[in-house]
């Protein structure tokens, strides 16, 4: 799965650990999750989401291999 997320953190100048505090996990769960080592569960993409005021998709995209 490929993910955005270190582009939509850049976009709000917002640390690993900024995130991490706000959604409720460690830094290495964001920084995991950043390198593709480590998927999310629906909620923490939602709630990632909503700190980015995007949708899920804009942040995660299913590739073809994952088909």
């Amino acid at each position: 799965m490929k993910n955005n997320l270190k582009v939509e953190r850049a976009k709000k100048d917002m640390t690993q650990a900024q995130l991490a505090e706000k959604i409720g996990v460690s830094r290495q769960t964001i920084n995991a999750t950043e390198k593709g080592k480590y998927i999310p569960s629906t909620l923490l993409a939602l709630k990632m989401a909503s700190v980015f005021e995007c949708k899920v998709e804009d942040i995660f995209e299913i590739e073809a291999s994952d088909l």
